[in-house]
């Protein structure tokens, strides 16, 4: 949206008896839910869903865990339809960072043992690619992005920290500190081009991006369905294409481990499985309810409702009404400058949020970047225009007046 233009609330979403959509989870009414993007949520019909399944695990365990691979592979070919890729090429992991970890231990050093990563990388996945460039000896460079960097700048960016030495590039879809899109199809096809291994860590993309893979070249690529999904938390997949894929096993060897990719990923042993076989009723649910295109058409319009709202009221203390230029926002989500003074680091960001959550009874999101401090908004199908008012008028004020006493200097006492 433009930042001049005055955003109308759109109307809530409403299950198909009526109700507000949020009576279709079981998240406290009492609170204020602003921050999908961290945790996600799940349906209570998914609940209950899961809950059957561990039940029938448990009722007859001998039959369950040898039929336990192939209901898997029939859960995985209906993740993979939903994402638009092939079967083949889908395999299911605990979450995100799992996928990170499998690359990771399956890769070889090949050049100078150089990985590129950007400053606004998942700070779990930017440690595990350091990791990875101690054991091959070589280290991690960062491409400095500014927030506001089109397509072009940040490609820029990234490439430009790209050199003989690099043996992968890690690079993320949208990114969780800053909300924004990275330019993955352009450094995708220059990293192809320079035979450069590339993992895309698309953690928050899937639901939030229509069709996340389509025109993508890369080796790797990992995604959270427990994010915009809602499926069941321990549910995210590893996309692999190309030859490197075959390098690729779980994190724990098993009955399959002879199978080819992605099959041996089917075999997991006796681990709960139940949010793997759950995960596509929570997919079908937002399209039965209202179609995906509608839900991500409104979670979009909110965002931009509550950017304006909580925005707003932030300047109307501070002074500062400069809106945050992000150069290549993502639907669903956006950032609002918060006070000096709060959270301008990543603990401090952590101590915010939590206060918040136990004092002001809001689920929130506190980041910060270059020195920054921001709230990233999310937006999904049960929140209303009125959660953000909510928090605009009853919470922002209350931040304001902790920005401004917790920079107070503490006076010293004499002896």
């Amino acid at each position: 949206m433009s930042k001049t233009e005055v955003v109308t609330a759109p109307g809530p979403l409403r299950l198909a008896d009526g109700r507000p959509a949020a009576e279709a989870w079981s998240l406290d009414p009492t609170m204020t839910h602003l921050n999908h993007g961290s945790f996600g949520a799940v349906p209570l019909s998914v609940q209950e869903l899961q809950n059957q399944l561990r039940a029938e695990m448990d009722r007859a365990p001998i039959i369950w865990f040898p039929e336990l691979p192939e209901r898997i592979a029939a859960a995985r070919a209906e993740i993979a339809a939903f994402l638009g890729v092939a079967t083949g090429d889908l395999a299911l992991v605990p979450n995100a960072s799992a996928g990170v970890t499998v690359v990771h231990a399956a890769l070889t050093r090949r050049r100078g043992g150089e990985i590129v990563v950007t400053d606004h990388g998942y700070g779990a996945v930017t440690m595990s690619a350091e990791r990875l460039a101690r054991r091959w000896g070589g280290r991690v460079r960062t491409a400095r992005v500014p927030l506001d960097a089109g397509e072009e700048e940040a490609a820029e960016a990234v490439l430009a920290q790209v050199g003989d030495a690099t043996d992968l590039i890690v690079l993320d879809h949208v990114t969780s500190p800053t909300a924004r899109l990275m330019p993955v199809e352009r450094i995708g096809a220059e990293a192809r081009r320079r035979e450069i291994p590339m993992l895309v860590d698309g953690a928050h993309a899937p639901g939030i991006l229509a069709t996340p893979l389509a025109g993508l070249t890369c080796d790797f690529w990992v995604g959270n369905l427990h994010k915009w999904g809602c499926a069941p938390r321990g549910t995210a997949v590893l996309v692999a294409r190309g030859p490197l894929r075959e390098q690729l096993h779980p994190l724990i060897d098993s009955w399959g481990a002879a199978e080819p990719f992605p099959d041996r990923f089917d075999h997991q042993g006796t681990i709960d499985a139940t949010s793997y076989l759950a995960a596509p009723a929570s997919l079908d649910l937002i399209e039965r309810t209202w179609g995906w295109d509608t839900a991500r058409r409104y979670m979009s319009d909110l965002a931009d409702y509550a950017e304006q709202v909580v925005g707003a009221a932030f300047a109307e203390i501070t002074g500062n009404a400069s809106p945050v230029d992000v150069g290549m926002p993502v639907p669903g989500m956006r950032l609002v400058r918060l006070p000096e003074g709060l959270a301008d680091h990543r603990e401090a960001a952590d101590r915010l949020r939590d206060r918040a959550a136990r004092e002001l009874g809001v689920e929130a999101a506190f980041t910060s970047f270059d020195g920054t401090a921001y709230m990233r908004l999310s937006a999904h199908v049960y929140n209303t225009a009125a959660d953000y008012e909510h928090f605009a008028d009853a919470c922002v004020p209350v931040l304001a007046e902790w920005a401004r006493t917790d920079a107070q200097p503490v006076e010293k006492v004499s002896p």
